[in-house]
């Protein structure tokens, strides 16, 4: 049976998307702490199933600040994939890489955008590679695009990229911590419709 849209996935559905998260999660925090050089912790991810209208609220409202790393998805799997993060967790990874302090998020230089490029890559790419093997699919992810703006602003571009295919998006929130801060990211994933019947396919289960 194939979907119209993301809100017709079963909780079977939503359960095995949770624990691609779990693992996902897991490899992000592993590479995070091998990147920084220091402990991390992480929370199980929450992975709900939301209407892209309704993302800015969870993520502090239209007017929050942040930073995003936007790539696209080719191949098997279709689609766009953002991870956002807080100007806390910027300037945390910025002191730890490049040893900056005063670091004005929304006005990032090369050096600082080409650091949190190559975070966001890593990151996103430890939930493709989650996917990737669980499933047996093959995945391309386009170069990172960063951008920081308010929550608000930032929203349309997966919007405006799938909002004719769906209006629902898969949502993970990640919590990391280590021994001084907790550190919260998620993760927006925007697939094409037909991405997620190969995804569950691949897996063995039907839609």
């Amino acid at each position: 049976m194939s979907i119209k849209n993301l809100s017709q996935l079963s909780d079977m559905h939503i359960d095995v998307l949770r624990e691609i998260g779990n693992i996902g999660a897991g490899n992000a925090a592993t590479s995070l702490a091998g990147l920084l050089n220091r402990k991390i912790d992480m929370k199980a991810p929450v992975v709900r199933i939301m209407d892209i209208a309704n993302v800015d609220n969870a993520l502090g409202g239209p007017e929050t600040p942040v930073v995003a790393i936007l790539v696209e998805l080719s191949d098997d799997i279709r689609g766009v994939m953002m991870f956002i993060v807080s100007q806390h967790f910027t300037k945390m990874i910025l002191k730890s890489l490049l040893n900056e302090e005063n670091v004005d998020c929304m006005r990032l230089t090369d050096m600082e955008r080409s650091a949190i490029s190559e975070i966001g890559n890593i990151m996103i790419g430890s939930y493709v590679s989650a996917i990737s093997e669980l499933a047996n699919l093959k995945i391309k992810i386009s170069v990172p695009a960063v951008t920081s703006d308010m929550v608000g602003s930032l929203l349309t571009v997966p919007a405006a990229e799938m909002g004719a295919v769906s209006d629902e998006i898969i949502f993970v929130e990640d919590d990391f911590k280590n021994s001084n801060n907790s550190i919260s990211a998620n993760m927006m994933l925007v697939p094409s419709l037909d991405s997620v019947e190969k995804l569950m396919n691949g897996l063995g289960i039907d839609l």
